[in-house]
């Protein structure tokens, strides 16, 4: 990886980001962008609808204005375009999955001590606290990625008519959604956490799929996935988990497979070095905070799982996205 000159200037910027960062995550957190929604409101309104003290309501504002975020004319203040498309609950391009980002605010903050560990500070506070809401999040945050991806990673899945197609780890079923309707015929399973279905079925009801997207619960962990399927996608899984726990879950993808069938290994693939792609090297750290054990792998590392799970033909593929796909074949 190419090295970058830094001045003390760009230290003190990079030092300083977080700040930023809060701003908006406390904002988005509290619901002011929505609370002024179309209209003009002073901060003395929204401090009442929020319940909160006024001066600072009022000091985080002007900071959302100075940061283009709102506009403020006198008194009151008025939520940007761009706030009003997107941060806006009731705007159809509300980024409703930002709200996992508040939750990372809190792991991240545990980085130092993590690094001293070894692992991600065993409180898991935000889970433990509120795992509705926190489950939530997330599948919404993974909804908000994957059903922009699931399309172009269709187009690429060289889909037949009739196939049966699990997907392990589905959460919302933006990627089952987007293989059944890439090409007539193809059946999908969604395979998650019994706290996660009913979050897809709403998802998947709301797409009117349900007919052709099963969904069965289990834990891939523990539980033997069902078999007798020609492609097992495994999205954004394998960072979750340790070397070890991969292994027995790509052998479980293996059972699952008819033969000639694919597994699809789709995340950050790390070259051997392990800073590229850097928003993969980053990625590891936020592994680091959030899970036990879980990591960004390089390819020899899933070609060689793989590989003892019996699978062959194993190939790397670019996605537009930033992560790459594994695909390995069962032998016939």
């Amino acid at each position: 990886m190419k090295e970058i000159d830094v001045t003390p200037e760009s230290i003190r910027e990079i030092a300083y980001a977080f700040q930023g960062s809060r701003i908006f995550l406390t904002a988005y957190e509290l619901g002011i962008f929505g609370i002024v929604g179309n209209r003009t409101k002073s901060s003395q309104d929204v401090a009442h609808t929020l319940g909160t003290d006024w001066r600072a309501t009022d000091r985080l504002m002007n900071a959302l204005a100075a940061m283009g975020l709102l506009a403020k004319e006198g008194g009151t203040f008025r939520n940007s375009p761009s706030a009003s498309r997107f941060l806006v609950p009731s705007s159809p391009d509300y980024l409703s999955g930002l709200m996992h980002t508040v939750h990372l605010w809190d792991t991240w903050s545990t980085l130092t001590k993590a690094v001293k560990l070894g692992t991600s500070v065993p409180a898991q506070q935000q889970r433990r606290e509120d795992p509705t809401g926190w489950t939530e999040a997330f599948i919404a945050a993974m909804n908000d990625r994957a059903r922009k991806q699931a399309p172009v990673v269709a187009a690429q899945m060289n889909l037949k008519e009739g196939m049966r197609v699990l997907d392990v780890g589905g959460g919302s079923g933006a990627f089952a959604v987007a293989f059944v309707r890439a090409k007539r015929g193809v059946k999908a399973t969604v395979f998650d956490l019994p706290d996660v279905l009913p979050l897809t079925e709403r998802y998947v009801s709301a797409e009117g799929l349900l007919e052709r997207i099963d969904l069965v619960a289990g834990d891939y962990t523990s539980d033997e996935l069902p078999k007798g399927y020609d492609l097992v996608f495994l999205s954004a899984i394998i960072h979750s988990n340790s070397p070890d726990q991969n292994r027995k879950l790509l052998r479980n993808c293996a059972r699952a497979l008819n033969p000639k069938g694919s597994l699809v290994v789709q995340d950050f693939i790390m070259d051997e070095n392990q800073t590229n792609p850097p928003a993969g090297a980053f990625f590891a750290l936020n592994m680091l905070v959030g899970t036990a054990a879980g990591d960004t792998y390089r390819e020899s590392e899933i070609r060689d799982w793989m590989k003892e799970a019996g699978l062959s033909d194993i190939n790397k593929g670019e996605t537009p996205f930033g992560s790459a796909q594994v695909r390995g074949t069962k032998p016939a």
